[in-house]
């Protein structure tokens, strides 16, 4: 049995995960960023409810509903592509999302954008700029680098984009080493 759980962003989530899980006795087998798999086929509704309570404590939430589920996963998705992989992947973000969730692209996007109100593409801009804050701030690469690594056109695409989200240039971050402008990634 698999549940969902809303705004699990990060590495340490799944260790709050784990932790309330291990707590109230719940045996699972795969703490993945948004999604457990929980050995037996039901959980009481008892114990459903600890666990609620238990994550609601540090800002995550148990998901009931269908769409919002979806959405949730997708946004997994992205995070765990932007900030935790080694690479983007080569293919297109449309077809990406289609074979790791198993629907049509038009309905992800159509619901995706229904829930939160905007679109998938925007929704991946904002981490990439994040990410893109993120190693300008380490000082390891290029702004090149950086374009290649994040699959940017071009410097000039990266730096208008990163201009649009911020109000900056890459440079003018870097030389104001603005840490505190950077976004939670449960707030994106």
């Amino acid at each position: 049995m698999k549940i969902h759980i809303k705004h699990m962003v990060s590495l340490r989530c799944k260790l709050v995960v784990k932790d309330a899980l291990n707590s109230l006795g719940i045996e699972y087998s795969c703490v993945n960023l948004g999604e457990v798999k929980i050995l037996a086929n039901e959980i009481s509704e008892q114990k459903r409810e600890e666990l609620k309570e238990s994550l609601n404590r540090f800002g995550l939430e148990l998901m009931d509903e269908k769409k919002s589920t979806i959405v949730e996963r997708i946004k997994n998705i992205i995070v765990e592509m932007v900030h935790y992989s080694e690479e983007l992947p080569r293919e297109k973000i449309s077809v990406y999302l289609s074979k790791k969730l198993n629907h049509n692209y038009t309905y992800l996007s159509n619901l995706f954008k229904e829930v939160t109100g905007m679109t998938i593409q925007h929704f991946i801009v904002l981490h990439k700029i994040e990410k893109v804050k993120e190693l300008i701030l380490y000082d390891e690469l290029t702004l090149n680098e950086i374009t290649h690594l994040l699959h940017y056109s071009s410097v000039s695409h990266l730096s208008l984009q990163f201009k649009q989200v911020t109000g900056l240039t890459p440079t003018n971050f870097k030389k104001r080493n603005i840490y505190t402008k950077r976004i939670m990634l449960e707030k994106i």
